[in-house]
């Protein structure tokens, strides 16, 4: 079993700044992709970010159209960390950031941290 710990999350005045850390326990086979999701209350959870292993750290990303420019995602495959680094941010980016890792192509895992909360005051 891999595990997938989050760290970083807190509260900010919009405007500010966070980064997330996500650490995944044990190795991580193949092709997968890193990311971020978010749930705010009586919401759907939604993707906020990607990114995939390619032959150095950082692969392709993919982002919500509602973070371009201000969210930034990377990983450190020797660490088995993805981070998130989140700048300008607004009170609609309140929400639980839950990490998570997913194969791609060979294997089928799909691995969830407990989610970290994110608050965002106006």
């Amino acid at each position: 079993q891999v595990q997938l710990v989050e760290s970083g999350g807190g509260l900010v005045q919009a405007g500010g700044s966070l980064r997330l850390s996500c650490t995944a326990s044990g190795r991580i086979f193949g092709r997968n992709a890193m990311g971020w999701y978010r749930q705010a209350p009586g919401k759907q959870r939604e993707l906020v970010a990607t990114i995939t292993n390619g032959i150095t750290n950082g692969g392709r990303t993919n982002y919500a159209d509602s973070v371009k420019g201000r969210f930034t995602i990377s990983r450190d495959n020797a660490k088995n960390t993805v981070y998130l680094q989140m700048n300008s941010l607004k009170p609609e980016d309140t929400a639980v950031y839950y990490c998570n890792i997913k194969a791609t192509l060979t294997y089928n895992y799909d691995y969830w941290g407990q989610g970290t909360q994110v608050t965002v005051s106006s």
